[in-house]
């Protein structure tokens, strides 16, 4: 309980503005339930977050590892954004049932379809265990036996808390290790699709209003999740039924106004507000332009491919829209922390901080700022170096073939895996890899890793004295197992070790794998120097006061943020009389047909100029499609739910505004908001357009 309160105390005396920060539950009482209600909240900390009783925690589920999604009825009824559901749903789509492009609804429980690998997963409970955690490490340790003392406690912990197997528990460290907290989750499987609304809807605007307000984008998809009998989770079964959670929440379509209460329950990703001046300089000016630049090159390389083929579009279709998500995130990171200059105003922070160690009761943390300075300055070339490598990887299936099927392929040889799955294996590689992008992607993707990255290709013999890149390829591709759906299908036949051993494109998959993860004896020894140099001035930062954060980054546990319905100032694109929401009369103005990002389904048409909007249309008469809060989120808090001060669902999160895009570094109170789809659009959508009422009768719908 002491170091509880240890933390608190920390957290209360740094307290900052309301809409910043990603907040604890288990904490909510102590640290934010008064601002909250001064705000609007109409419930207490225990009804947010409770371990004996049902409580908004119940509802909010983590999805698929990368999401947020949110339990909206009593029978298992999951929703989350479009984007989030992107790949399942391209998975269940073919050419001739292209429910990606053309939306689907299901018209029973029996209609709705399962994914192959889809999962939502449930918070239980959370807890403290810093004092244990930092009791089994101490000062004289180096950082690998720190890590290792960490690592084994860890282990411990989860396996008391686990029941067996019947959760799942993960131990996470906050504030650079100076805190530990473990989280208990119950994961479900089987997640099948209800409903998508078509593409030119659920992302409407595409990559050119990816980031970007005004926008007009359904982004929206709905899931159930099955369970046995006694609602335990269990593998896909039809015998399954609709899960009856602990709680679901209520649906409210009487509107949102300016300056409302507005909180948001999610699973935020990755935040970096604690990172040092150099971290900020290095991405970007060394790592985020090498990402930029070749995340480009990957989507001209899948966007050729896709414009010919309709099946290479859907087997490519989640992949292009992650990369080029982040290809704009990074762009507009590098422009925003430029134009703020956040990376000086960091250290001359770190400067005041420097000078705080010069006292005596400081001095434990002298040398802290220098060491963190010395490994940036060591590893600035080569975080560029490994951007331009990690999109060879992120971009090319052949050049990580050694970790996927090339392992399956070498288990199977050395009569470690049955035939059954590798003939899956097979048959899904094939099924979705189209061959010609594949050989054009590794080929661009390591042009731009030589020529930028300044290395050359690993030497392979018999292929070393090809001189040019073009014909060291077609070499390696002209005997490759990977390169053939025939060898593949005679392998599995034949099964060779030394043969798959040998393939040369395994070969150029491990030593591109093996470059990467290659050690230097002086950037390792400096590494260690880092990580002991950037957990001390986290610690002396909260201790000094210095710094403007008091909360710790995100990290893919479910936090709480809260604040208000918030305009922009006015902009003449958007047609709404307040910059804070837009209306489908702005949508209908963007369309252009036939548009790849501007197309527009021709019933949603006719509905808008009907003005047959239903019960959902705002009480001035407009149909509201998405409005602005000036929440704290980041990825991973996509699909999270958007509620009022009575815990209902007015909203669903899915994006950011380009102009605060430097906001996992530093958070902007005037510029920082969170784009939301708003809740009438999504239930329009679903009754009006899509006919499928059944869906929004199973809801409890707060008129």
């Amino acid at each position: 309980m002491k170091n509880i309160l240890v933390a608190l105390s920390l957290f209360v005396g740094f307290f900052v503005h309301a809409d910043e920060g990603m907040w604890f539950l288990m904490f909510l009482d102590r640290l934010n339930q008064r601002d909250m209600e001064k705000m609007g909240l109409q419930l207490t900390s225990e009804e947010i977050y409770s371990i004996n009783n049902s409580s908004l925690k119940d509802a909010i589920v983590q999805f698929n590892g990368g999401c947020t999604a949110e339990l909206i009825s009593d029978q298992g009824l999951v929703l989350t954004n479009h984007h989030c559901g992107y790949n399942a749903i391209a998975e269940l789509s073919t050419p001739e049932n292209d429910y990606l492009t053309d939306g689907y609804w299901a018209g029973t429980k029996g209609d709705e379809m399962k994914p192959k690998s889809l999962y939502v997963r449930f918070f239980v409970r959370m807890d403290d265990v810093s004092k244990r955690m930092l009791g089994v490490v101490n000062a004289e340790m180096t950082e690998e036996e720190r890590s290792q003392a960490i690592k084994a406690e860890t282990a411990k912990i989860e396996a008391e808390n686990s029941e067996d197997g019947k959760y799942v528990v993960s131990v996470r460290s906050f504030f650079q290790g100076n805190e530990y907290y473990y989280f208990v989750y119950q994961d479900y499987t089987d997640v099948r699709l209800v409903g998508t609304p078509p593409a030119s809807v659920g992302k409407f605007g595409g990559d050119t209003d990816n980031w970007e307000w005004p926008r007009h984008t359904g982004d929206f998809s709905m899931f159930r999740i099955y369970a046995d009998n006694e609602g335990n989770p269990a593998d896909y079964s039809t015998a399954n039924v609709p899960l009856k959670p602990k709680h679901h929440l209520p649906v409210n379509i009487q509107g949102v106004a300016q300056d409302d209460f507005a909180m948001i329950l999610g699973y935020p990703g990755r935040t970096n507000r604690w990172l040092p001046a150099g971290g900020i300089d290095q991405n970007v000016k060394f790592a985020y332009p090498a990402w930029v630049e070749a995340s480009k090159k990957a989507m001209d390389v899948m966007k050729k491919h896709m414009d010919k083929d309709n099946g290479v579009r859907l087997n490519y279709a989640s992949k292009y829209a992650g990369v080029a998500n982040y290809w704009k995130n990074r762009q507009g990171m590098i422009d925003a922390l430029t134009k703020f200059e956040t990376a000086n105003s960091k250290a001359k922070n770190e400067a005041k901080f420097d000078k705080w160690t010069k006292k005596k009761k400081n001095a434990k943390y002298s040398g802290v700022i220098k060491d963190i300075n010395d490994y940036y300055a060591l590893t600035n070339d080569k975080a560029r170096h490994d951007n331009y490598l990690r999109m060879v990887f992120r971009g090319s299936k052949f050049a990580t073939i050694s970790r996927s099927l090339g392992k399956v392929l070498t288990q199977y040889a050395e009569g470690e895996s049955d035939m059954d799955p590798t003939w899956y294996a097979i048959e899904d590689f094939l099924q979705a890899s189209d061959l010609a992008l594949e050989k054009e992607m590794l080929l661009e993707m390591l042009k731009l890793y030589t020529e930028k990255a300044g290395k050359n290709l690993p030497v392979i013999n018999p292929y070393s004295k090809i001189q040019s890149l073009d014909g060291y390829l077609d070499a390696i591709y002209e005997l490759s197992i990977f390169t053939s759906e025939s060898r593949l299908k005679s392998f599995f036949y034949a099964p060779n070790k030394d043969f798959i051993k040998s393939d040369p494109l395994m070969i150029l998959s491990n030593t591109l794998l093996d470059h990467y993860f290659s050690s230097d004896i002086k950037i390792d020894e400096a590494k260690d120097k880092y990580d002991r140099a950037y957990r001390m001035l986290v610690d002396g930062m909260r201790k000094s006061g210095l710094s403007p954060v008091t909360y710790p980054d995100a990290n893919s546990t479910l936090r709480l943020t809260y604040g208000k319905v918030s305009a922009l100032p006015s902009d003449s694109r958007n047609d709404a009389k307040e910059n804070y929401y837009t209306t489908l009369k702005g949508t209908v103005k963007k369309y252009i047909p036939n548009d790849a990002e501007f197309d527009l389904p021709k019933g949603l048409i006719e509905l808008y100029e009907k003005k047959d909007f239903g019960p959902y249309a705002d009480k001035a008469g407009y149909m509201p499609v998405n409005f602005l809060t000036n929440n704290d989120i980041t990825g991973g808090n996509s699909g999270s739910p958007v509620l009022n001060g009575n815990g209902e669902l007015i909203g669903l999160a899915f994006d950011g505004n380009i102009e605060a895009m430097a906001g996992d570094v530093i958070f902007d109170a005037k510029l920082q908001k969170t784009i939301n789809v708003d809740i009438r659009y999504v239930l329009f959508l679903i009754d009006k357009y899509s006919d499928a009422k059944h869906i929004v009768d199973e809801m409890t719908i707060i008129k």
